[in-house]
């Protein structure tokens, strides 16, 4: 999917949501677990209850892996869902991955090749040859982590290097890689405020911003400090959206939850 595409999709909908399948075993409704592959049918559910109100999906790796292959196919068989029955919709392998050029080119085919996905965050702390691989794939999107939601946030990423704060340094050099076209960024909703520096270093990339709801963050902040002329940002909302019930209507009240951001996100935009 390109960036022109995403936007167009945003505006239609009046949507920044992106939606973050976390799918947990000890989490997801019980009747659920009588099914072959419950983690595939619960994340069905919840996207043919939702696909219209957002304009992106998100797993999140770590809760695939978690059960091995099984945890691979039930991954697989969501994201040939999603490009087959919503090929509209952004998809983003949260993967956080992270290494050097081959091995990294390995990961980038994984995501971008063999799962068709069309973007996948990234760890950039070992530089330039660990995230040029990615960048190389025509379409993609790179997601870098830039600034985080998380608590350990500060124990790095504000942290002064010759007067420049760590997150600023990774952004600045970012934008030199080679394709650095295709980069997004990571930047969590707790740190809202911080919004408006990052702009000045990257005014016209999209922003995938966490923690918004569950972790405490304002969607008016981010949207505020954040939204550019192409909007420019995908909020992301897991927890709020894909467990607001455990009972049978759990899909249904997905998608209560994601209507209720939509209805915020379409009032700001406007």
């Amino acid at each position: 999917m390109t960036t022109e595409e995403l936007v167009a999709q945003i505006r239609l909908k009046k949507s920044f949501l992106c939606i973050g399948l976390d799918t947990d075993l000890e989490k997801i409704p019980s009747h659920l677990l009588k099914e072959e592959d419950p983690i595939f049918e619960f994340n069905k559910a919840i996207i043919d209850a939702t696909h219209h109100l957002c304009v992106a999906y998100k797993p999140n790796i770590a809760f695939y892996e978690a059960y091995g292959i099984k945890g691979w196919i039930a991954l697989d068989k969501t994201i040939k869902y999603l490009n087959t029955n919503y090929p509209e919709l952004f998809t983003i392998a949260d993967a956080k991955r992270g290494d050097i050029g081959n091995t990294s080119t390995r990961y980038a085919k994984a995501f971008f090749e063999d799962m068709e996905f069309d973007s996948v965050t990234i760890a950039p702390y070992m530089g330039k040859d660990s995230v040029e691989p990615f960048l190389a794939f025509k379409n993609k999107h790179t997601i870098l982590l830039a600034l985080t939601s998380n608590k350990g946030a500060y124990d790095f990423q504000i942290k002064l290097i010759s007067g420049k704060e760590l997150y600023k340094e990774v952004l600045e050099t970012s934008i030199t890689y080679e394709n650095s076209e295709n980069l997004m960024y990571v930047v969590g909703a707790t740190k809202a405020t911080f919004l408006s520096e990052i702009r000045k270093i990257i005014p016209n990339s999209f922003l995938l911003v966490p923690g918004v709801g569950a972790q405490g963050g304002s969607l008016e902040d981010v949207y505020k400090y954040g939204a550019n002329k192409q909007i420019g940002l995908l909020v992301n909302s897991s927890r709020g959206i894909i467990y607001a019930s455990k009972d049978e209507d759990f899909a249904q009240k997905a998608a209560k939850s994601a209507l209720q951001l939509q209805k915020q996100m379409k009032k700001l935009m406007h």
